[in-house]
């Protein structure tokens, strides 16, 4: 499929009140996100790169796209893309949390920028001036990433709805906002920041720091986003992911991902034990959820020397609604998948 669509995503505005000050927003962001501001030669960065603020506790706050701003000379403003809800609320983290930094920070006006994305085989996107177009820094499959301040960006292909673009997000593994990445309960690790190349492992002190590379140092990640498909109760596991939303029509059970709360807990079928992981969000019969890897995939953590009540192939899953009086309510069953770019990253040992 060759389309693009506008985000619901929302761009704040960091950048100086006046020349003599201008690197102070940088410094800034050196000092509170997870990814650094400047090239291993010290440079200051002119591309687009994933990245997120997160509390002291090492918790996300929030998940961003930061991208040089390219109407002020390089390292001294940037644009800042998050989920169009958070917006609001990163403005007052920042404003508060800058203390003496004389730099301004404004939410871009609905109308005065708006952040689209394009994907597919062969397409083709034209870099007008004062447009930011970058490819996706968290994924291959999410093809390009554009800021504009035009109607719409100058690219030939189908225009669809957000919805498009969120199954795809699904399909492919990449968890967007606080409704996926829960606010100040997601570690960065286990959200898969690292391999989407959001965590510098090797730039100076910043906010969250201690409990990010304490966890990368002990090598032991136990639980991942993963993507997810569901499927009724009645019918064999799928063998691989295909967003099929018909595929759900059965007596008694969730007629759709949509209705599944966020953080019901997976359980293994006719097995106790802890759980295997917890739901985050859906469309249709894709989603995304928090997993247990040794328990729902068969990939194998660093160090660690299997239980015998790990990952079985023939192992299945299920979502069970909690309800007041006799505890439960309805059902789906529900299996994870690991993509191939976030297995070749743990092959390979993340971004570093």
């Amino acid at each position: 499929m060759r389309a693009h669509t506008r985000l619901r995503a929302a761009t704040s505005l960091l950048g100086p009140p006046q020349p003599k000050v201008a690197r102070n927003a940088a410094k800034y962001l050196q000092g509170v996100i997870t990814s650094s501001v400047h090239t291993p030669s010290g440079d200051p960065r002119t591309d687009g790169f994933y990245s997120a603020f997160l509390s002291a506790q090492g918790r996300v706050l929030h998940d961003v796209i930061v991208y040089p701003d390219s109407s002020k000379p390089v390292g001294e403003g940037f644009l800042i893309d998050v989920d169009a809800d958070e917006a609001g609320r990163l403005e007052r983290h920042i404003k508060r949390y800058k203390l003496r930094a004389k730099f301004a920070v404004r939410l871009v006006d609905v109308g005065e920028m708006a952040v689209w994305a394009a994907w597919g085989e062969g397409v083709a996107v034209k870099k007008a001036e004062g447009e930011i177009t970058v490819a996706d820094p968290r994924c291959p499959a999410l093809g390009w990433r554009m800021v504009t301040s035009r109607e719409r960006p100058e690219v030939d292909v189908e225009e669809v709805e957000e919805r498009e673009y969120t199954i795809r997000r699904y399909l492919a593994g990449v968890p967007e906002g606080q409704k996926e990445i829960l606010r100040e309960q997601a570690l960065p690790l286990e959200s898969n920041m690292d391999i989407m190349g959001g965590i510098d492992f090797r730039k100076g002190c910043y906010v969250g720091q201690e409990l990010t590379i304490r966890t990368k140092h002990r090598g032991v990640v136990r639980k991942r986003i993963l993507p997810c498909m569901i499927y009724p109760e009645d019918k064999p596991a799928p063998q691989e992911l295909v967003y099929s939303p018909d595929s759900l029509a059965a007596p008694g059970g969730f007629r759709t991902a949509e209705e599944i709360p966020t953080e019901t807990s997976i359980g293994r079928v006719e097995k106790k034990g802890r759980s295997a992981g917890k739901w985050l969000a859906g469309i249709g019969n894709v989603g995304l959820a928090l997993c247990r890897l040794e328990i729902m995939t068969d990939l194998r953590l660093p160090g660690e020397a299997s239980s015998g009540t790990g990952f079985s192939p023939g192992d299945e899953f299920v979502l069970t609604e909690k309800v007041e009086g006799d505890g439960s309510g309805r059902k789906v069953k529900v299996k994870a998948f690991v993509p191939a770019w976030l297995r070749q990253g743990l092959e390979q040992g993340g971004h570093s």
